[in-house]
This record gives C-alpha cells, structure tokens and sequence, in this order.
C-alpha cells in the first residue's frame, strides 16, 4: 500500500467501522437472551443455544488465513455487514412463525459467523490502513465507538423493544418491530462504511505467512513453554461470569414467584445498557492504565478478584428477593466496573501468551479460547440456574471462580509485563 494513503479520513471511517462491529455482536450475545427470555424460552434453553453462538468466535482463527489472503478487507467486512443486515431481518421477519426459536436461531447463527469474520477483516483494516503511530492514536476511538455499539444494542435497542412491548401488549410483534429495527440500522451502516473507508490493497503476503505453514503456526502456539497451564488458566478466569452474563437478564426480568425481581424490559435495557456500559468502560480504562503503569504481576491478583467478588452481590439479592431500584443498579454498577477492571489484566495476559513469533495468528488463537472459556460453561448456565433456583445458582458462580485463584499461583509471566506502552502497542 502506498504510504501517502495511509491515515486517510482515518478519523471518518474507524469510528463507523468500530461502532458497526460492536453491533451485530451485542445483538448476537446479549439482547438474543432478553428477547429469547421474552418470548417465553426457558433458562435452560437459552443458555444452552445462545451460549453455542459463541462458537464462531472460538473457530475464527480457523478461516483467518483464508480472509487474509483472498480479497481485500475493505470488500470482506462489507459483504459480512450486508450479511448481518440480512440475517436480522430474517430473524425480525420470522420472528412471527411457530417455528420462530429454530429459525431465528439459525439466522442468528449466520450473523454470528458475519461478526466474526468482520471482526477479522475489520481489524486486519484497520492495521493495513493506518501507519504505526496513527494505530496507537486511534485506540482510544476505536473502543470508544465500540463501548458506544453496546450502549446502542444493550440500551437503546432493548428500551425500545420495551415500549413496544407497552405499546402493542404484544411481544412478539414489539421484538418482531426491533430486530427489522436493527436490520435496517446495520444496513445504513454498511452503506455508510461502503462510503467512507477508503479503496486499498494489503501488501503482498510473504512466503513464510502463507498455508503451507498454517499448521505449523498452530503447532508452534501449543509448543509455547507452560502452554497448559496458561490455557486452563485461560477457561477458568471467567468461569463464574461466563454463566452469570446468560442469567443475570433473566434474573432481573422473571416473576417474583420463581425468584426473579419482575423488571420490565425497559428497566433491564436502561441499567445495563446505560450505566452498566459506563462503568465496564470506565473499569477497563483504569485498569489499562495501572497496568501499564506498574506491570502485570502487581495487579492480576487484584483484578481477578475485582472480576469475581462483585458476583456475591447478585447472590445476595436473590436470597433477599430484593427489588430496590437503588440496590438493583448499586449491584451492576459494582459488578460492570469489577469485570471491566478484572478484564483488562485478562487481556494482557492473552497479549503475553501471543507473544513470540506469529503474534497475530497466536493472538487469535488465545482468544479462540477465551471464547472457549465463555461458551462452554454459558451452555449449562440455564440447566444449573433451573436445578439449583437463583439463589443457589447465584452462590455456585462465586464458588465457580475458585478454580482461577487456585492456578494463579502456576502461571507464569514477567512481573513488569504490560508496563509502559511499548508491549501494548505493538
């Protein structure tokens, strides 16, 4: 790529180009299990079959190669975002039907799949496209229109959803109304990226990058030293919030008599998708910075703990079957903020695991299973939560994060890894 077109209308298309990425997958993870909950499916079956989206994220780095070496990204991500846009219209126009759980399912399977190969593409853009120094200064953007995508999906999306619901006494026709909703906003956004990202070529892909040794970059990935134990370590950090992400919504929105705090839908996309937004940014953004600031090894106890302790609130107010407004938003606030927190040690971590030659690739690799980590155990999520009721599902997600606290202490990694910026911006 010409240097001289690097950078170009960088500050026009990466904020689009984030805020649609961020989109299809708050639609995908989040607001699927609101209006599955809606609808009237059980716990069970939407943790089970919401948790199995998460599988694209995990196989992405299986095909990546394949994105990164036909076609341009620029072209990639806006058939994936022409997809997507498609693949909620289907789910909003079949909503409708008596077969609308398998149905929507598959079209939300469909989208699952755009989003993460958009995110390949998307990413791959974005580091073609600006030079080094512009890539450090666009971070800030790029996750800021990120966080403003979940805003949108988890809030925005989800009040209106509520009020249609008011409005018609009918939720299948509100949900029905929100996802065309959706379809039509990714469509307006895939056009606007089709006009605002500009027209370039990746370089040439080196000899050593190409298939032939796709195998070996797999292979060299679990050759890396302490591999298992960092893996492990890898499934378990979120093992207590990966089953608490599918049944927190559901535990705010189900009656009183089966344990829930019987909040409406518009009160569940408020609190979540407004200040609980908020304070995951505002934990991540803090926690970036001390990392970077004293180094990994004296914040990763801290964090983990920031990331699980706040999960005894919701234990506390399913024993309590407390409905305060004020404890409800006081419980998310707390618990958003220590998982943004907690999460960035996490990050960083994954960032050292990926280190070495292949970086990318091994980069993908790791975050296929922290996805992993989240599908899994979100799978049996529903099935636990019916088995043991709120309350004991509740205290067996803090009982669940047991297992990180016990492999910590057999990982390793520099004590001053993540320190300053050099490390995390490369």
């Amino acid at each position: 790529m010409d240097v001289a077109k690097k950078d170009k209308n960088a500050w026009l298309w990466v904020p689009f180009l984030y805020f649609t990425q961020g989109i299809p997958y708050v639609l995908v993870v989040t607001v699927s299990v609101i209006m599955y909950k809606r609808l009237g499916i059980g716990n069970a079956e939407i943790g089970l079959y919401t948790s199995w989206l998460y599988l694209p994220w995990v196989l992405k780095p299986l095909w990546s190669p394949f994105v990164e070496l036909n076609g341009t990204k620029r072209k990639w991500f806006l058939v994936m975002q022409l997809i997507m846009s498609l693949a909620f219209l289907g789910i909003g126009l079949f909503l409708p039907s008596n077969a609308f759980f398998t149905i929507t399912l598959a079209f939300f399977w469909m989208a699952a799949f755009a989003s993460a190969t958009n995110d390949i593409a998307s990413d791959g853009y974005y580091m073609i496209g600006l030079s080094q120094k512009k890539q450090s200064f666009f971070i800030g953007m790029r996750s800021t229109f990120y966080r403003l995508a979940m805003v949108t999906g988890q809030g925005l999306l989800v009040i209106v959803a509520g009020f249609l619901e008011h409005k018609y006494g009918d939720n299948t026709k509100a949900w029905s109304l929100t996802m065309i909703g959706a379809a039509v906003l990714m469509l307006i956004l895939t056009a606007t990226n089709f006009m605002a990202a500009p027209k370039f070529e990746a370089p040439p892909t080196k000899d050593s990058e190409k298939p032939t040794s796709f195998l070996e970059v797999f292979a060299s990935f679990f050759r890396k030293k302490h591999i298992g134990i960092s893996l492990l370590f890898v499934l378990s950090y979120r093992l207590g919030e990966s089953q608490l992400v599918k049944m927190a919504s559901p535990f705010l929105l189900d009656k009183l008599e089966v344990g829930g705090l019987s909040y409406s839908t518009e009160a569940v996309g408020t609190i979540y998708g407004t200040v609980g937004v908020i304070m995951l940014s505002l934990g991540g953004i803090i926690g970036g910075i001390l990392i970077s600031r004293d180094g990994l090894k004296k914040w990763m106890f801290p964090m983990l703990l920031s990331l699980n302790l706040p999960n005894i609130l919701y234990a506390i107010l399913a024993i309590t079957h407390t409905t305060s407004i004020y404890a409800v938003v006081g419980t998310v606030v707390v618990e958003q903020f220590g998982y943004g927190f907690g999460f960035a040690a996490f990050l960083v971590f994954l960032i050292y695991v990926a280190e070495g030659a292949s970086k990318t690739s091994h980069y993908a690799i790791a975050t296929g299973f922290m996805a992993l980590g989240m599908m899994l155990p979100g799978m049996l999520s529903g099935y636990i939560q019916e088995w043991l009721g709120y309350d004991g599902f509740f205290i067996w997600v803090v009982i669940a994060a047991i297992p990180a606290f016990l492999l910590l202490r057999f990982i390793e990694y520099p004590a001053d890894y993540g320190k300053k910026t050099s490390e995390l911006d490369a």
